[in-house]
């Protein structure tokens, strides 16, 4: 037996890629259930299914109808936060979601990418931090081995290739300070979940 890159394999290591193999569609398994959770029409019911997944959900967060995962064992969520409608969460690495951070609808947020420069074209993985009060804006990108500072504000469409300071505006592609936010002092709430969303 062979490699992908052609090299013959030893018996001990047929055994090992078979393991591999044996865990990789026990994990493909349980996120195919997550995904097919995620149109159940009750954030209640799919709440109890990501958590049995493996994800770290805070009390009061909302995690709205659509919302993909990648190995949802690295994966936490604060209190009182929003993950929008359809949005990607990467778990191949640490994803760590504060308390009160509103996610809108369509975020895609990685932590594992592909090295351009290697000649098996190997993956990367970088945990990803967002920390408390962060808003991140519809169909925003957020890349491998960012950290967005607290009460940070990613704008619409942008793509966050590098940290963000607190309090930071960024926005375009690549992100970019265009502001800050004047207030720093924060103590809102995002509020309950919308029944069937």
């Amino acid at each position: 037996m062979f490699d992908k890159h052609g090299k013959k394999l030893s018996p001990q290591e047929v055994w090992i890629k078979l393991v591999v193999r044996i865990q990789n569609i026990l994990l493909e398994t349980r996120i195919s259930i997550l995904h097919l959770s995620g149109h159940i029409p009750s954030h209640n019911i799919r709440k109890i299914i990501y958590r049995l997944g493996g994800i770290k959900i805070g009390k009061g967060s909302t995690i709205h109808m659509g919302v993909r995962f990648y190995n949802s064992k690295n994966i936490s969520i604060g209190t009182d936060s929003i993950i929008g409608e359809y949005s990607v969460l990467d778990g191949r690495d640490i994803l760590k979601v504060g308390n009160h951070v509103a996610i809108a609808s369509q975020v895609m947020i990685y932590n594992s990418k592909h090295d351009i420069n290697d000649e098996h074209f190997s993956p990367i993985n970088k945990p990803v931090y967002i920390e408390d009060y962060v808003f991140i804006g519809p169909r925003s990108i957020i890349m491998p081995g960012v950290t967005i500072g607290r009460g940070a504000v990613i704008a619409a469409g942008a793509v966050v290739t590098k940290n963000v300071p607190n309090f930071s505006i960024v926005a375009g592609v690549p992100a970019n300070i265009i502001g800050k936010r004047s207030q720093k002092d924060f103590n809102y709430r995002l509020g309950r979940p919308r029944l069937f969303r």
